[in-house]
């Protein structure tokens, strides 16, 4: 498959571990170099390989592991708000006993781009991005349905920039 047509998706469900991975100097050079500026061209994994010095084949296979591993989540553009199709932020509350699965179909949407647990009665939280306002609200409706559980839209009012890129290893 080329480099172009794989995708990592959340969906390929990581086996989550609280065991510490070490990672090798490749791996921590992959994603120091590329947790910004991923390579917008038709073979973004081989570019990003040429980059290391190293083979597109090895570079996919890392990130699937390091992905399995639940070291990463996902791998793709982050979208600044308002610039391209529609976004929100979404809340649900999910009982204890519950939240992995709900967390897994949530994360299972190719518009969600990372979902994360709060300490609070909303404790499931993500970011819902689609192509038309349409679109989102089919999105949200649709994962009401297939869940059960009610969501929380938090469309933005007011835009702040955090840029949360920074070097992993010094």
């Amino acid at each position: 498959m080329s480099s172009a047509a794989r995708q990592i998706r959340p969906s390929e469900q990581p086996t989550q571990s609280a065991q510490r991975i070490d990672l090798n100097d490749l791996e921590k050079r992959l994603l120091d170099a590329f947790q910004k500026g991923l390579p917008l061209s038709p073979t973004p994994y081989r570019d990003m390989a040429d980059t290391l010095g190293t083979s597109e084949a090895l570079v996919l296979e890392i990130l699937g592991r390091l992905q399995r591993a639940g070291v990463i989540s996902r791998i793709g553009p982050v979208f600044k708000p308002k610039r391209i199709g529609e976004s929100t932020l979404a809340a649900m509350r999910i009982p204890a006993e519950k939240l992995d699965q709900v967390a897994s179909v949530i994360s299972s949407y190719h518009e969600v781009n990372h979902n994360y647990e709060r300490e609070n009665d909303y404790n499931l939280w993500f970011v819902v991005t689609a192509r038309s306002s349409a679109r989102l609200e089919e999105v949200l409706r649709e994962m009401e349905k297939v869940t059960g559980y009610p969501i929380l839209n938090l469309p933005l009012v007011k835009q702040h920039h955090i840029d949360l890129g920074f070097p992993l290893w010094c």
